[in-house]
């Protein structure tokens, strides 16, 4: 491959989780084609495991702390940003505002890429803030959403919790590839990992349908958009 121009500077809202951040670190520089140092993507990350819990009381808070973390990114010298969490895509308009920077969008790509694989009904794994994006945004793809049953669902979040402590082990491995199954005996063609944990726990390997990452396609999107090979992102209303 020829030398690697100049690229734009990426900043990345994190820490929700830590790990699933770190995941999305490695996938980023893994999928960078570089010979040297240099030629890697300069990343300005923001580990912020204090951002409030976006998944119950506290949700609405984390908007706050988010703009405030992309408005510190953009003075640090970020030119577009990532978030490496599912959830906080709730609070993309908010983020862009507060820091006139474009967001590349984990969920619009994870919902293209399963609509560009002829999907129909797409399997989501996520938390309840996660599905109400990945619903809207696989409907404008004309796609339906698959989600586990109530009680199902109250389940996952119990295992996200685990994986969120730290515990990868083999019971929780079984217990995700459960919850994919029910996805899958309910209709879904394609699973998407809809929360930067599952794919900690869960590969291809372990479904007999497609697992879609969001965080492998949105660090391999970073790539591509900070080396100049796609369009930088254009801002809401813009």
């Amino acid at each position: 491959m020829s030398e690697v121009p100049d690229s734009l500077v990426l900043g990345v809202l994190g820490g929700m989780g830590p790990a699933a951040t770190l995941d999305f670190l490695t996938k980023l520089q893994a999928f960078t084609p570089a010979k040297s140092d240099q030629d890697h993507i300069r990343v300005i990350c923001d580990i912020n495991p204090k951002v409030p819990d976006r998944n119950g009381p506290t949700g609405a808070a984390a908007g706050a702390v988010l703009a405030e973390m992309a408005g510190a990114l953009q003075g640090a010298g970020a030119q577009v940003l990532a978030i490496a969490c599912n959830t906080a895509h709730a609070h993309a308009g908010l983020i862009q505002r507060a820091s006139g920077l474009p967001l590349i969008d984990m969920i619009e790509t994870a919902a293209h890429a399963a609509r560009d694989s002829g999907t129909r009904r797409a399997g989501v794994l996520g938390t309840k803030g996660a599905l109400r994006l990945y619903r809207e945004y696989l409907a404008a793809q004309a796609m339906g959403l698959v989600s586990l049953d109530p009680a199902r669902q109250e389940d996952f979040m119990a295992t996200l919790y685990r994986i969120k402590a730290g515990d990868t082990g083999p019971a929780v491995r079984r217990e995700m590839a459960g919850y994919a199954a029910d996805l899958i005996g309910g209709g879904a063609e394609t699973v998407i990992a809809g929360c930067t944990e599952v794919p900690l726990v869960m590969g291809p390997g372990d479904l007999r349908v497609p697992l879609i990452d969001p965080g492998e396609l949105l660090a391999r999107r970073c790539v591509a958009v900070c080396l100049g090979f796609e369009p930088i992102p254009a801002l809401p209303g813009s």
